[in-house]
């Protein structure tokens, strides 16, 4: 069923804003396979300068997705949110599957779009590789299988690096279960209904239209597939910087959570001295 122009439209994102009202604001957008949560060790730092704003995407955290199979995007939802919080234009950090919605925020509604940071984003026109291709069979197997818990532990495994804590481990392991949960019952109710499955319709995104300041971070031990986005969009955005991060895998900030608010301070407050930890 799709949505009409009577519909309610769906609720705002579930978010968590912090910081004074008059300050610039930084969205923070979530990987795919966590939730706001993950910003839980440098947001309370950036507020003291900005207004941080960090929502749940739909079918992370505490943004279900739609029940009723009415089309949405990314992209719009956020937007949604800064037009509902009074915010004209932010500069968005995002990391993984959050980068990639960042870059459709910056292509769809590029007033809204100051600056961004993207720490190993994922993008389009990237092609896989038989390591991304051998996750995916090896994550919807187990899915099949019903293990979940083994679902979570591969992506674990996976996405976090060589400095990752058990402390991280674990507070990824719960983001990724409750996001693996609220769609798969999504799912599950959709099928039901004889909907189609949930999930956000593409918005495209033009890497050589972005005219804002970028700057990308790529880990030295992320997944081939995911180092090449990173190199990939700072290649594609007009004066884009990139910096590779020695010790980092997919989620730096949930890896070296301080050398990461250093990193976002740095460039966020444009200090020209140093751009990496």
């Amino acid at each position: 069923m799709n949505a009409t122009a009577g519909d309610t439209p769906p609720a705002l994102l579930a978010h968590d804003v912090a910081g004074d009202p008059g300050s610039p604001a930084v969205l923070l957008l979530h990987a795919g396979v966590a939730d706001r949560r993950m910003w839980d060790a440098v947001a309370p730092a950036l507020a003291h300068t900005f207004r941080v704003v960090r929502p749940d995407l739909r079918g992370f955290g505490d943004s279900p997705l739609p029940p009723d199979g009415r089309p949405y995007t990314n992209a719009g939802d956020v937007a949604a949110l800064l037009d509902a919080l009074g915010v004209a234009d932010a500069a968005v950090v995002g990391s993984s599957f959050g980068g990639e919605v960042a870059l459709e925020l910056a292509s769809a509604h590029p007033g809204r779009v100051r600056e961004l940071v993207l720490l190993c984003p994922a993008a389009p026109g990237v092609p896989d590789t038989e390591t991304s291709d051998a996750f995916d069979a090896e994550e919807a197997r187990l899915l099949a299988d019903g293990d979940v818990e083994g679902a979570v532990r591969l992506n674990v495994t996976t996405w976090l690096g060589p400095e990752a804590d058990a402390a991280a481990a674990d507070t990824l392991a719960v983001m990724q279960r409750r996001a693996f949960e609220m769609q798969l019952a999504a799912d599950a109710a959709a099928s039901a209904a004889g909907l189609p499955e949930p999930g956000p319709e593409r918005v495209a995104v033009d890497l050589a239209g972005i005219r804002v300041p970028t700057f990308v971070v790529e880990g030295a031990h992320d997944m081939d597939a995911l180092r090449a986005c990173a190199r990939h969009v700072a290649a594609s955005v007009a004066g884009a910087e990139l910096s590779e991060l020695g010790w980092a895998g997919h989620l730096p900030v949930l890896e070296r959570p301080d050398a990461i608010l250093a990193l976002l301070l740095d460039v966020l407050r444009d200090d020209p001295t140093v751009h990496a930890p």
